[in-house]
């Protein structure tokens, strides 16, 4: 007889172990599953070969484009998920981003709640992932009941000249908020700190504030949570009336078993997510579970996001360049009425990265002048909710993921303004005349801003989950990934999704008790 759970949560990220986090002290019955393991600690860790060429600890997946193209996406299953590896750029979404956003493509449609119910959240989000942020100096930020719990993370002298360079052209700069556990934390890791190796990389010094640091090891001392990893939820079986998960299935190195809960939560990923409902498909859901009104994996959203590298003539020494952001261009520019999108600093490039993207035999001296002297950004740009840019299963059941792209024309005149501005920058002996730029469109094996394919809103024929998102078709299934997102607004959605954890935990510890 399979095991029986209060709850079960299935996926360990932004979502499931934040949610993990919340339920554990409750004393109810929970059970966590993982499809992968504990990422091992190891010096491949920091080794840039092997982490972005050799995807060292990418999944092995192989997933499948409209055009029934084979490619391998850039997901990662470990305890956190792929907190392990992202830059910990958490940012609220924008008062605005709440409601109807005209874009030149189309409409970003308005949220079911508003920014003052996720608000309270937000700030429980960042203190528990240990924010270093500075209120005041972003000119989209949202309004905020606390500051930040930790002071910013300083720029270092080259980042600190570009910032004092755009406020002189008139710009705003700011911090970026960035979840890190430095010697300002009470919780500060006794291993150094190395913030070199932070974006894209996993931390083994565990500075780096992801779900399976700040949340999963805590709730992992309650004895009442049993976390379970290398298994593969196959699929939920429902009861004989259809409107209830009975029984979660799961495959654990080619045995398979068995467990049940009266709540199940997913939180595999807005891709994986879908994915399994769409496999879970029976008599009562014929096209896969909460499905009745064909909107699972629909409205996928990956943003617009680009890479792009500036060549300085003098050196840019700096070890961790993540810590600047610029919104100026957020809402919309003096020449283009619709919303641009934002523009960070990325985690510092160096010569494996460049020769990783460079023509055969580039020399490797010639990378390492690149690598010392660039400056490294990422841009993003809002993509739109379509209906047919969605997550469905070939014969094989095996994914598909079909995507086309929008917001195009804004995207460009960003990166176009971006160089722009590094090209007038006013200090012709930091930046070249003419600066070399190279840098590329993220492609859809990119998924770490996935977000949208089970999309919360009041009415069940045009949304997948309710309010506090649970299915409307199922009265114990619920879902706390990027799936939920209605709209992707264009900053990263990580502390969005923290924050959607703790409102959803705090519903299911009301419906518990």
């Amino acid at each position: 007889m399979a095991e029986h759970y209060d709850i079960i949560i299935i996926g360990t990220g932004a979502g499931g172990g934040t949610l993990a986090h919340r339920l554990a002290p409750s004393g109810k019955k929970i059970l966590v599953l993982e499809r992968g393991d504990f990422l091992p600690r190891e010096r491949e860790n920091w080794d840039s070969h092997e982490v972005f060429v050799n995807r060292r600890y990418a999944a092995d997946d192989t997933w499948y484009d409209s055009q029934n193209q084979p490619f391998k996406p850039g997901t990662h299953y470990y305890v956190g998920g792929n907190t392990k590896f992202y830059g910990a750029a958490l940012f609220r979404l924008r008062e605005s981003d709440f409601g109807e956003v005209k874009h030149v493509d189309g409409i970003s449609p308005a949220w079911p709640l508003s920014y003052n119910d996720f608000e309270p959240y937000y700030s429980e989000a960042e203190t528990l992932y240990h924010v270093h942020g500075q209120r005041g100096q972003d000119p989209t930020e949202p309004p905020s009941a606390t500051p930040y719990p930790y002071q910013p993370v300083p720029h270092e002298p080259r980042i600190q000249t570009l910032n004092d360079d755009l406020e002189k052209l008139g710009f705003q700069p700011f911090y970026l908020p960035l979840g890190v556990r430095l010697a300002d934390d009470p919780a500060y890791p006794q291993a150094p700190v190395c913030l070199s190796y932070f974006d894209g990389f996993p931390d083994p010094t565990e500075s780096k504030a992801d779900a399976h640091v700040i949340a999963m090891k805590p709730a992992l001392t309650h004895p009442n949570l049993t976390l379970l990893t290398q298994r593969y939820v196959e699929r939920l079986e429902t009861s004989s009336s259809g409107n209830r998960v009975d029984r979660v299935i799961v495959d654990h190195n080619g045995a398979e078993e068995s467990y049940t809960g009266n709540i199940v939560v997913c939180a595999c990923g807005a891709v994986n997510s879908a994915a399994l409902l769409l496999r879970s498909a029976n008599d009562q859901h014929p096209q896969g579970l909460a499905n009745r009104s064909d909107q699972v994996g629909r409205n996928y959203m990956a943003h617009n996001n680009s890479s792009l590298v500036a060549i300085s003539v003098t050196p840019n020494p700096s070890q961790f360049q993540k810590t600047l952001g610029l919104a100026d261009f957020y809402h919309r520019s003096d020449d283009w009425e619709y919303p641009l999108g934002l523009i960070q600093m990325l985690g510092k490039i160096d010569a494996e990265m460049i020769l990783s993207e460079a023509p055969p035999l580039t020399p490797n001296f010639a990378a390492q002048q690149v690598a010392g002297h660039s400056l490294d950004f990422f841009l993003t740009t809002e993509d739109l909710p379509l209906s047919q840019n969605r997550v469905t299963l070939r014969a094989d059941n095996q994914i598909q993921l079909s995507y086309t792209e929008t917001n195009m024309a804004s995207h460009l005149r960003l990166i176009a303004k971006l160089k722009d501005m590094l090209r007038h920058l006013g200090c012709n002996h930091d930046m070249l005349h003419n600066p070399i730029y190279f840098g590329k469109k993220i492609p859809i094996a990119g998924v770490a801003h996935q977000s949208g394919t089970l999309r919360f809103g009041t009415d069940p024929l045009t949304s997948v989950l309710d309010v506090n998102c649970k299915a409307h078709d199922l009265n114990n299934l619920y879902v706390v990934d990027s799936s939920f997102l209605p709209s992707s607004s264009a900053v990263n959605p990580s502390l969005t999704i923290m924050a959607n954890a703790l409102r959803v935990g705090d519903h299911l510890l009301q419906r518990l008790s």
